[in-house]
């Protein structure tokens, strides 16, 4: 039997075929945005270095070369041309305070007088802009800068009478208060001292206006709290001041809880940092009552508490004496069984925890609490913190990577801190200072942050002063303790994916491969490259969260905000 074969039948797979492979084409997705010309460090260890990259609604879609990346270009498709600069993720501050330090940008700048009389002057100035009544708050003062000396009210009493001061030195654990602040809050010569704290005294016993560790509760229980108004207007000029550094999302350590303020910007679709915020540990059962509904601007449920104080208010606990105050180990400023109590309840109701540890005696103190915690709640994905982790004792070195322990640490410190610490805690206790290689190398998961507006929040700073450890008065050019400098990579790992680990985003951020958030900063050089004593020269050009470009450094105003006051 014979059959008779139709040509055209043989022909329909075939052209079935094309008519399939032609409508897939049709129906690959098409990019938002490409970026071309540009040597992108993705920070995915499977695909580090690529030239272009291509952006779908908030999402990378893809990287490659320029050719691959134009295959994916559409009718619509925006094109920016990044000549040669260098991108990188989005950088992930891992300590700041949001609020506070939104308040900061809008009050008296402290940061950097240099001369008792100058700091008296900028008060002075401030307070001819205020109504009578209003506060002045914040300033972020350092008395290293003019010898040591610390301020009193006196020096800005007469320039204050109507209107109550508290400023704070830079690290946030000692406070100048004039005498309305004083007068306000109630604190005078009959004024009982506190325990973990200090009320500091003239010869003839009355305050001097400076409070230190828990005595700063006195006055900070007094302070009206900031008008949503003002908190708003916080929020706004921080993230424009985050956004020109590079910074595309934070977590925010700040007691002011910047939360329900950044909800309400959410929702008018104004937000350009994503925020991870913590609140109070002794405040856990508030969170563990609470419907978290986190998502990829907003996140909750990390808790903070503190061990001690800091090394530069004598309030950071160690387990010898400081080298310049005989009879003085700083002191612990919460009850290690209360702190225990909060983070075995906090853990239970699988919350995230972090607590402030900065001497030797109270990151010993924490880490055998989270040892012990390990122990008897048993093994689970916690990824407990110890914040700043500055002087650690050479034996508990191991200790963070044995037990799973993030090391959240502020390198720009390093650099500040190392023009005075050796005095304070002496030559061989400094060795384990800001200990940043010998916590890499014992495979400790370290990210780093700002400690904003303690310091400045540029990453690009603090990349600076990790890889060379230049100290900020000059003495140092080889490195303040060198053997602890680290590579470029390990500081922009540190900045990025493992930073995005310590909020548990690594599977939406912290790298650009496919899928992930579309959160870059395009800078000036390439980091890798570049003599890392320059690192601090550089600047962000452009930097996009979500696909959407949120500044651009070559407009005037990058993205202004409206910033309402109220008199």
């Amino acid at each position: 039997m014979h059959f008779k074969i139709n040509k055209t039948f043989l022909l329909f797979p075939f052209l079935t075929l094309l008519l399939l492979l032609s409508s897939c084409k049709e129906k690959t997705k098409k990019a938002d945005l490409i970026i071309t010309n540009a040597v992108i460090w993705t920070g995915n260890p499977n695909q580090k270095e690529v030239q272009a990259m291509a952006i779908s609604g908030d999402a990378v879609l893809a990287l490659g070369t320029n050719q691959e990346m134009n295959e994916l270009r559409g009718k619509k498709t925006k094109m920016v041309d990044a000549r040669g600069n260098f991108i990188t993720p989005g950088f992930i501050d891992s300590h700041v305070h949001l609020l506070q330090g939104g308040n900061s940008l809008l009050s008296v700048m402290l940061r950097d007088a240099k001369t008792p009389a100058e700091f008296t002057k900028r008060i002075a100035d401030f307070t001819e802009k205020l109504a009578p009544g209003e506060w002045i708050l914040e300033g972020n003062w350092d008395h290293t800068l003019w010898g040591g000396a610390l301020p009193v009210k006196e020096w800005i009493d007469k320039y204050t009478l109507d209107n109550p001061v508290v400023v704070y030195r830079l690290d946030g654990h000692m406070l100048l208060a004039n005498s309305a602040a004083l007068k306000y809050a109630g604190i005078d010569k009959n004024t009982r001292d506190v325990p973990e704290g200090e009320i500091v005294r003239d010869k003839n016993g009355n305050p001097t206006g400076i409070l230190k560790g828990n005595a700063m509760l006195l006055m900070q229980d007094k302070i009206p709290e900031l008008t949503q108004l003002q908190k708003t207007n916080a929020l706004k000029a921080a993230m424009v001041y985050f956004a020109a550094n590079g910074v595309t999302s934070v977590h925010d350590l700040d007691s002011l809880s910047s939360y329900k303020t950044a909800k309400k910007q959410q929702k008018k679709h104004d937000l350009t940092l994503r925020i991870y915020g913590a609140r109070p540990l002794n405040k856990w059962i508030e969170i563990a009552d609470t419907d978290l509904q986190n998502d990829k601007w907003l996140k909750r449920g990390l808790l903070k508490g503190f061990v001690d104080g800091t090394l530069g208010s004598h309030t950071a606990a160690f387990n010898a004496d400081y080298t310049d105050k005989a009879n003085d180990k700083g002191f612990l400023i919460t009850d290690q069984k209360k702190l225990s109590e909060w983070i075995f309840s906090a853990d239970k109701a699988n919350l995230n925890i972090t607590v402030h540890a900065i001497g030797d005696h109270a990151i010993h103190t924490i880490l055998t609490i989270y040892e012990n915690l390990i122990t008897k709640n048993g093994k689970k994905d916690r990824r407990l913190r110890v914040e700043h982790a500055q002087h650690i004792a050479p034996e508990d070195m191991r200790k963070f990577a044995e037990l799973g322990i993030i090391a959240s640490v502020q390198p720009y410190h390093a650099i500040d801190d190392g023009r005075w610490a050796e005095k304070l805690i002496g030559p061989e206790r400094i060795k384990t200072t800001y200990a940043f290689k010998s916590l890499l190398d014992a495979k400790t998961k370290v990210v780093f942050g700002s400690d904003w507006p303690v310091a400045p929040t540029s990453p690009l700073l603090g990349i600076y002063a990790a890889v060379t450890r230049r100290t900020l008065d000059g003495k140092n050019p080889n490195g303040w303790i060198p053997e602890q400098k680290i590579t470029v990579e390990q500081a922009l790992n540190a900045y990025t994916k493992d930073a995005a680990y310590a909020s548990f985003d690594e599977k939406v951020k912290g790298t650009l491969e496919p899928g992930k958030l579309a959160d870059f900063v395009i800078i000036n050089g390439d980091l890798t490259k570049i003599d890392p004593v320059k690192i601090k020269d550089l600047s962000v050009l452009m930097t996009y969260v979500g696909g959407k470009k949120v500044y651009d450094s070559s407009k005037k105003k990058p993205r202004t905000v409206t910033i309402k006051v109220k008199r």
